[in-house]
Order: structure tokens, then C-alpha cells, then sequence
């Protein structure tokens, strides 16, 4: 009897981290444009919390991913193997999503907060 639980592992770190790293640098390389607008032109400043986004978004999905490695029964065939996998990075594609619509909704509520506070600016 084969058991695949190894080689769903691999193969479910592997898709993972790969989805983790594209949605990442996406996010990144366009985020910044966001962030240099938030903070007024500031490049500086816009690519340091752009970095810190980049690593607190590694962090918290590849360590999602690990921690909900776990399979907790048993996979004897490829069948069974696909399965398991459509279910894990499912719901990893899933997260990622919602991850990206909490960043596009987090930038677009800093963007509004500067800009209403550049107009109270110039108002003075």
C-alpha cells in the first residue's frame, strides 16, 4: 500500500510558497505607489513599510501554510493525493485574497485620510 502524504507536502509547500511569493512582490510593486502617495511623496519612508508589508505578509502566510501542513488521514492514492491538495490550496488562494482585498482596503483608507488631510492643509 503507498502512502502519499510526503509527496503531498511537498507538493503543498511548494504551490504555496510559490503563490505566497507571486501575490507578495504584486502586492509590493504595486503598493508602492499607494504608500508613496500616503505619505506625501516621501519615498523613503513609503519603501520602508513597504519592506515591513512585504515581510509581515511572508510571515504570516508561509507560516499559515506550515502550520496547517498536517493531513490527518491517510493518502493512498493520487486521487486521494489531488484531493487533499485542492482542499489546502484552496483555501490558501482563498486567504491570499483576502489578505490582498485587506491591504487594497487599508491602502485606500490611508490614501483617503491624506488626502483629506493635505486639503485641510491647504485650506490654512
Amino acid at each position: 500500500m503507498n502512502n502519499y502524504i510526503i509527496p503531498t507536502y511537498v507538493t503543498y509547500l511548494v504551490v504555496t510558497i510559490a503563490l505566497t511569493i507571486w501575490v507578495a512582490k504584486t502586492l509590493f510593486k504595486n503598493g508602492k505607489v499607494f504608500l508613496i502617495d500616503i505619505f506625501h511623496g516621501n519615498r523613503e519612508l513609503a519603501d520602508s513599510v513597504n519592506n515591513l508589508l512585504l515581510v509581515g505578509f511572508y510571515l504570516v502566510n508561509i507560516g499559515y501554510a506550515v502550520y496547517t501542513l498536517q493531513v490527518h488521514s491517510s493518502i493512498v492514492n493520487p486521487q486521494e493525493m489531488i484531493e487533499m491538495l485542492s482542499v489546502k490550496v484552496g483555501f490558501i488562494i482563498l486567504l491570499l485574497g483576502a489578505m490582498h482585498f485587506f491591504n487594497l482596503f487599508v491602502f485606500f483608507k490611508l490614501r483617503k485620510k491624506a488626502t483629506n488631510d493635505m486639503l485641510a492643509f491647504q485650506k490654512l
